[in-house]
């Protein structure tokens, strides 16, 4: 039918902004996602993403804040802009502003590129 979408991109902003990362890893992400950043580059297969993301979750002593100001969707990728505030389990305040662009397929995300200052 025209007009629709597998993009769940706002479902899965709802399951980030509620601190639920690594249940939005097993419901959004396909088991052969790769994820690409500027600070480790490809990242493949949803086991070694998972590994990487739970690092990242037990990093953080307290989440601050995420929002999402602009979201853009098609029928088979998303763009949006956010906003993340968090304080580091070393005790450091931490600020990152990015993009992040995502190809869907069947509802799930196989590949995902996050643009940062590294």
């Amino acid at each position: 039918m025209a007009g629709m979408t597998n993009v769940r991109i706002d479902e899965l902003l709802d399951y980030i902004r509620s601190g639920r990362i690594m249940d939005a890893m097993h419901e959004f992400y396909a088991d052969d996602v790769v994820m690409t950043e500027p600070a480790y580059g490809d990242t493949n297969g949803l086991a070694a993403n998972l590994e990487r993301e739970q690092k990242f979750v037990d990093s953080v002593a307290e989440f601050r804040g995420f929002e999402a100001p602009r979201v853009a969707k098609g029928d088979d990728f998303s763009i949006y802009e956010n906003v993340m505030d968090w304080v580091g389990t070393d005790g450091k305040d931490y600020h990152v502003e990015q993009v992040v662009v995502a190809q869907w397929r069947d509802g799930k995300i196989f590949h995902e590129r996050f643009y940062y200052a590294s």
